[in-house]
């Protein structure tokens, strides 16, 4: 059975003005010029950019700073402070109405909760926006007062990566900060309004794919992603150059997600920079840096002993 989304029955139950994901026989016929498309295909350099930066790459190796991760959570806070700000007071638009999902895709409030969990119930006076944060603020500030049809770019850049990418990055953290399994600090991740991930990732590329909008328009959403895509860059960047003045020791999240693993967990191609290439791109640097980190695992110590000793068994028989 293959899915797609469309107004019929069927409905797995996501509440939101009656928007319904269907489940049906026939596949979600796209089109190149589907704004969908235009954005997958037309991001794809800045995604393997930002999928690639040291941050990034770091993060999903389990080498996770927790006054970084701390501060980066602190970050979102004031994106996600300033883009759903931006989209209330637009949810009328033409534009944005049809992707006005604030039940299942707001973060604020769960992002609150998480900066309560790291830095105490006055967490308010102790986080700022940080200079690598504010120009994308601005930017958010400045599309949602002047051209609100750009925050539809805004809006699939981070969503949609939070979709895909969002578990991935939970467990990963979740490991490496030694967080508790009941979510505490992750509410981020936690799309509590979502029953199915992929099937409301496919309503929200047909609504969409649905707006009214000029080719020139979707030039301009797709120039816009681009743009977001470098503001997190610059995010990362302030980050990774904070975490070279911070003395603290790495956690050890064992060995973290391969690139492989994480396609398995979701739709990737989709994730803004949720993404590692590391062991699977068939780097020897990398496949050595696996090899590392496996004999330096306490269970696949074992195996190799266990290998060795009975190598040695067949060896001795042998020789006897």
């Amino acid at each position: 059975m293959e899915t797609k989304v469309t107004s019929e029955p069927k409905s797995n139950g996501v509440p939101n003005g009656g928007a319904r994901i269907v489940v049906d026989d026939d596949d979600e016929v796209l089109r190149p010029t589907d704004l969908s498309e235009m954005l997958a295909e037309g991001t794809k350099e800045s995604h393997d950019r930002a999928e690639n930066c040291q941050f990034v790459k770091d993060f999903l190796r389990g080498r996770i700073k927790r006054e970084l991760f701390k501060r980066g959570t602190a970050a979102l806070y004031f994106v996600y402070s300033a883009m759903e700000e931006e989209i209330e007071k637009n949810k009328d638009h033409p534009h944005i109405a049809p992707i006005y999902f604030p039940t299942e895709l707001h973060r604020r409030e769960a992002l609150a909760r998480d900066l309560e969990h790291f830095y105490g119930e006055d967490w308010e006076s102790q986080v700022s926006l940080s200079a690598g944060t504010k120009p994308y603020v601005d930017r958010i500030h400045e599309v949602g007062g002047k051209d609100p049809v750009l925050l539809v770019a805004h809006s699939y850049t981070r969503y949609m990566g939070d979709l895909s990418g969002g578990q991935i990055l939970k467990k990963v953290a979740q490991r490496a900060l030694k967080l508790p399994s009941t979510g505490e600090g992750l509410n981020f991740y936690q799309f509590e309004g979502i029953h199915s991930h992929k099937g409301f990732k496919q309503l929200y590329r047909s609504r969409m794919n649905e707006l009214e909008l000029d080719a020139d328009t979707k030039e301009r959403i797709v120039d816009e992603s681009n743009r977001a895509f470098g503001f997190n860059m610059m995010v990362f960047t302030e980050l990774e150059e904070i975490g070279e003045t911070i003395k603290e020791e790495v956690q050890d999240a064992g060995l973290g997600h391969s690139h492989a693993e994480i396609m398995q967990g979701g739709d990737i191609n989709k994730c803004p920079y949720y993404a590692a290439k590391m062991a699977a791109s068939g780097n020897p640097t990398y496949v050595c840096q696996l090899a590392m980190m496996l004999l330096r695992h306490p269970p696949c110590q074992v195996a190799l002993a266990a290998c060795v000793a009975v190598l040695a068994g067949f060896t001795a028989w042998y020789l006897v």
